[in-house]
């Protein structure tokens, strides 16, 4: 892990590094600075990590076992999928439908939570997010084919 933490360090080094990373007069840091010293500490940390492992100085170093066990692996593979999942949907019905259909499926189905908490947080999620960023920020969200659903609340919102 530590070594593929290192090599995406590098490349946002090298990203960063196509912006300006040093001093700009009159202005401060260039835009570039903060993910490039960032990047650079996040790979300094992965080399320390690299040599610990490498001199087996920790019991994690000397551990043979593998890195995540079998079940760990599966819960991670669906949350990632569900994360793909989330965005596809996104892209098709907007991210208020994919949150709520996101929700129902982690709370319900992966958390086994209640009914109760998995509606209440499938319904006040998306809302808190459209408040948030819709209302209060002013930054729209993708609503794909939902957002004619969304029109009253923009007359609500904007007073139009």
């Amino acid at each position: 892990m530590a070594v593929l933490l290192a090599l995406c360090s590098i490349g946002l080094m090298f990203k960063s590094a196509e912006l300006r990373i040093g001093w700009v007069p009159d202005r401060g840091p260039g835009s570039g600075a903060w993910p490039f010293w960032l990047s650079a500490g996040m790979l300094l940390c992965c080399l320390a990590t690299i040599w610990r492992w490498f001199r087996g100085v920790t019991p994690e170093s000397r551990n043979l076992e593998p890195y995540m066990p079998r079940e760990t692996a599966m819960i991670v593979g669906i949350s990632a999928g569900s994360i793909v999942f989330l965005l596809v949907i996104t892209h098709l019905l907007g991210i208020y439908v994919a949150l709520f259909l996101f929700l129902l499926f982690y709370l319900k189905f992966i958390g086994h939570h209640g009914w109760p908490l998995t509606i209440s947080m499938m319904i006040g999620v998306p809302i808190f997010v459209f408040c948030l960023f819709e209302w209060a920020l002013k930054i729209p969200l993708p609503k794909s084919i939902t957002e004619p659903m969304f029109y009253p609340i923009y007359d609500l919102m904007y007073g139009v």
